[in-house]
């Protein structure tokens, strides 16, 4: 049988990174509060909850998080992050127990190393059968202040900030 290799195959096991070491600060226990836009004529909704982020690895983090979702009820999300060294990007999903969406993050670190942009493509929030372009920031504050901020891709070509969430590390 013959092989085609058409790619760099990766070494096993993989040895982590400098930006799998980034990824590595989001370890530990965290709580969040978050100010989210649900439609544009409504006032923002607030919600809390805490998040617990591991480490798979060190090439990976796992992020659990478990709270109130203004107004739904509670919720539970997990997101994974890691960095694939062939593509030259980080990497991951984000799944939550109020939708059935799969979202896949594809991102890079900005030039400070403080900002990771992880850029996917969703559901619009008009209810419309269609999908929209979304990127979700998360930056560091400080090693225990980080926000997440959620854009979405309107159709004048300006991207919106409908989410903001502040997650600071449990003492």
């Amino acid at each position: 049988m013959e092989t085609i290799q058409t790619e760099q195959t990766p070494s096993m096991p993989a040895q982590p990174q400098k930006e799998h070491q980034w990824l590595q600060k989001l370890v530990g226990e965290w709580t969040y509060e978050i100010e989210a836009m649900m439609a544009p004529d409504q006032p923002p909704v607030k919600s809390t909850g805490t998040e617990t982020v591991r480490s798979l690895g060190g090439l990976w983090i796992l992020a659990e998080g478990q709270g109130e979702m203004g107004g739904c009820g509670s919720a539970t999300t997990l997101m994974t992050l890691g960095y694939d060294p062939q593509k030259q990007r980080y990497v991951g999903t984000w799944i939550g127990s109020m939708m059935t969406y799969l979202w896949i993050y594809d991102g890079e670190l900005d030039a400070s190393e403080t900002a990771l942009t992880l850029n996917s493509d969703g559901p619009v929030m008009t209810g419309e059968e269609k999908l929209g372009k979304y990127k979700d920031v998360i930056e560091f504050k400080s090693d225990d202040h980080r926000v997440l901020t959620s854009h979405m891709l309107s159709d004048d070509g300006q991207w919106q900030q409908f989410m903001t969430a502040h997650y600071r590390r449990k003492q």
